[in-house]
């Protein structure tokens, strides 16, 4: 067989492998093997090349393989489709009309956040935010909440460039992310951006896994830290919304 058929067949095989989670969240290299019918060997090459370029993510408490973030970077060029952005902007725009500031949805790749939807305040002077923007995971009211509801392992790389670029306290960060666990939300004010506050909570599913953090945001001197208090009954409320959409 001549090397261009070779490369044909790999990229029929990946696209196999892609297609395996059309109905399903997680799969083990055992069971994406035994669907395409591939020898365990062949998937791991196949896989490795498709999680390098961010088509598929390996939970590492798992060890098993779930769809990657560029194909939700290829879905935002989509006029119209189910994906999850597209999916929570109805509720996303009821709380940005009952909060008045600015919404965003962000959803962690790797030791970055994505913002994969926003919807912008219609205030004067509000908080704009793109749609597509990575931003770090150590700092943050989206990245507390996204790096609180990870794994151990995610935790300690976070911690490690937290205290590399900003001299975190260990213990005293720790501590923030279990307050985050127990209080259900995380907020921030001028940690990323000076003049910006921002307060987020975490979105679940009906297994009570992880989908993505829900964050409202504002100008410091109008979105007040006693303000946000008051706002997370009803930023929560949106997230339950949100979470019982998911199947």
């Amino acid at each position: 067989m001549d090397d261009g058929k070779l490369t044909v067949r790999a990229v029929e095989r990946a696209l196999d492998i892609l297609l395996c989670f059309t109905n399903s969240q997680k799969l083990s290299l055992t069971e994406i093997a035994s669907r395409v019918g591939l020898h365990k060997s062949t998937v791991h090459r196949l896989l490795a090349s498709l999680e390098h370029k961010g088509f598929v993510q390996r939970d590492s408490a798992t060890d098993k393989y779930g769809l990657g973030f560029s194909l939700w970077e290829l879905s935002m060029h989509l006029s119209q489709g189910d994906d999850l952005g597209v999916m929570l902007l109805p509720e996303m725009e009821r709380l940005r009309d009952l909060v008045g500031e600015t919404v965003s949805l962000y959803l962690r790749d790797g030791m970055e956040r994505v913002r994969i939807q926003a919807v912008q305040s219609n205030q004067a002077i509000r908080r704009v935010a793109p749609v597509g923007a990575r931003l770090p995971l150590y700092v943050g009211a989206s990245s507390k909440v996204l790096t609180a509801y990870a794994d151990e392992a995610v935790q300690e790389q976070v911690l490690h460039e937290a205290e590399r670029s900003y001299g975190y306290d260990r213990e005293a960060y720790m501590q923030q992310l279990q307050d985050i666990r127990t209080n259900g939300y995380a907020t921030s004010v001028e940690e990323r951006e000076p003049g910006a506050a921002a307060i987020a909570v975490p979105i679940v599913d009906r297994s009570d896994r992880l989908i993505a953090a829900l964050a409202v945001s504002g100008p410091a001197n109008r979105l007040t830290l006693e303000l946000m208090l008051e706002l997370v009954p009803a930023i929560t409320e949106s997230a339950r919304r949100m979470g019982i959409m998911q199947r």
